[in-house]
């Protein structure tokens, strides 16, 4: 088949990005011709026969203004190499399949101010829901979680037979094999940690969506003797300035360590003692599900759409949607402290050995390389 991928922007470490180059991995060796069209792409450099990257390139400073005139020249192209498919990993007209890694934007907009709704932004941001979302439009949707497909239907009356429920993705390299102490070892060594300090992780772009700012709070609010000894150590793209700062104005700088985008991703989850993950908002949250396969005890807000994760496995605490400091604070305390953390261990690798984790892409090319919506399986 012929595929065609679009999606704004490709950089390493986004969750979106790395499961969008494992379908196109998948895809490749299953002998699919894969066309990508992007605004930006960094990272990744593919040396493959059937794979053709192109960046586009349009006017416009401001993002949303970018993202219209990317969809109009992308329906230019598609008309030009008619794709057998068409796939979005972000919200935009002229899809067969949708790859939904974003929250309702409709449901979201409405927390927001109402001179909100006469922006720019609002308007594209809407335009391009509505086009994938629109009780009539014929596409599939491949639904990350199952708490935002009730939210669509309200703003958008789309019918049920277009979702498609995805399993988490968890790359191979997460799962925690027999040398995964070692290895988590081995860096707890190179960052100079002890036996009795604390690291506590966060992986994720995006700092401020995430709630880096509530876990640096909670840091420097734990009592003295476990403040000391206690490390966060934060992984992905983002703007750490104003963080940094907090982190400065509240005691805790020399304790807090942003080290960006990494490869080794793994293993910093198998030397941590803790995964926050106190977002403001989270469509998914990735690293929840990595955590649980790399046996690592989690704190994460409930309004994560995989914190339902951490309590089937019964591997941490999920804090109410409805957030409060102090109590994370507390929660975070008695996370560090408890004598429940080898359990909480144990649970999380025997619930990664019973539950789907890491064939996402599998499922994602099962719909893509089926009917369009609306047609009949070939017989």
């Amino acid at each position: 088949m012929h595929l065609a991928f679009a999606l704004f922007k490709y950089f390493p470490h986004g969750g979106l990005q790395r499961n969008f180059r494992r379908i196109t991995e998948l895809a490749l060796e299953r002998g699919h011709r894969v066309d990508v069209y992007t605004l930006a792409w960094s990272g990744w450099t593919p040396d493959h026969p059937n794979l053709q990257v192109e960046v586009m390139k349009v006017p416009g400073w401001r993002n949303h203004t970018r993202y219209r005139l990317f969809g109009n020249r992308l329906q230019e192209r598609l008309a030009e190499s008619r794709p057998d498919r068409v796939v979005g990993f972000n919200k935009m007209p002229g899809l067969d399949v949708y790859y939904n890694a974003d929250p309702c934007f409709m449901e979201r907009a409405q927390t927001r101010h109402p001179l909100y709704r006469w922006s720019g932004r609002y308007r594209q941001h809407a335009a391009f829901e509505q086009a994938v979302f629109r009780a009539d439009a014929r596409n599939h949707i491949l639904l990350l979680s199952e708490a935002e497909k009730p939210l669509f239907q309200r703003w958008y009356g789309t019918p049920d037979e277009r979702f498609h429920l995805m399993p988490p993705y968890v790359s191979a390299d997460r799962f925690a094999g027999p040398e995964a102490p070692d290895i988590g070892a081995g860096l707890r060594q190179e960052l100079g940690l002890g036996e009795d300090d604390r690291m506590l992780l966060m992986v994720g772009s995006d700092f401020r969506r995430k709630g880096v700012d509530r876990s640096i709070r909670a840091l420097a609010a734990l009592p003295e003797a476990q403040r000391q000894r206690s490390h966060l150590y934060v992984l992905g793209k983002g703007r750490a300035a104003t963080l940094e700062a907090l982190a400065h104005r509240l005691g805790v700088a020399a304790q807090v360590h942003f080290l960006q985008g990494r490869d080794d991703v793994a293993r910093f989850l198998f030397a941590a003692d803790l995964l926050l993950h106190p977002a403001y908002q989270e469509n998914t949250g990735t690293a929840i599900v990595e955590a649980i396969a790399a046996g690592l005890p989690a704190l994460v807000t409930g309004n994560c759409g995989y914190a339902f994760h951490v309590e089937r496995a019964e591997c941490g605490q999920v804090l109410p949607p409805s957030f409060s400091q102090p109590a994370m604070n507390r929660a975070l305390a008695e996370m560090i402290g408890s004598l429940e953390r080898p359990r909480w261990r144990d649970n999380a690798l025997a619930y990664a050995r019973r539950t789907e984790l890491g064939s996402r892409a599998e499922h994602a090319l099962r719909v893509i390389e089926g009917p369009r919506y609306g047609e009949q399986a070939a017989a």
